[in-house]
């Protein structure tokens, strides 16, 4: 079974081709997997009648995850050096706040922690594509 995702931006044939393309959009499948399962665990009020507040975190992960292809296609298709290294620093800012809640979702109380080690994987795999994407452009 193939996933289709449909994003509301269109995409150049040439960046659809990118190896760091293909790793953003499985990375937010991948997050938004984890939050549905995460939100199962973490929706119940505790018992003193507040909220688990890890549950925002695992809203942030599909926030941060949304916002990394627009971010690349934007780098892509700058023309000014200096735009472009705009993007390419809020790339690497959205990389950090997403690796960093993923370190908190690993200390919530869900049994669905353990699949963060899974996606902090592929945020490494994709800081090592982002590397080598930057020198390209």
């Amino acid at each position: 079974m193939k996933i289709v995702i449909v994003m509301a931006y269109h995409i150049p044939k040439h960046l659809a081709d990118l190896p760091i393309y293909h790793k953003a959009e499985e990375i937010f499948v991948l997050s938004r997997n984890i939050a549905s399962y995460l939100h199962q665990d973490l929706c119940g009020l505790k018992p003193d009648g507040s909220e688990d507040n890890n549950i925002y975190f695992s809203g942030d992960i599909i926030q941060q995850s949304e916002s990394l292809v627009p971010e690349i296609l934007k780098a892509e298709q700058e023309r000014h050096t200096d735009n472009k290294h705009k993007h390419i620093h809020a790339l690497n800012r959205l990389t950090q706040t997403l690796y960093r809640n993923c370190r908190r979702l690993e200390r919530s109380h869900s049994d669905g922690k353990d699949f963060i080690p899974i996606l902090r994987r592929e945020l490494k795999n994709f800081k090592r594509l982002q590397r080598s994407w930057m020198l390209s452009l």
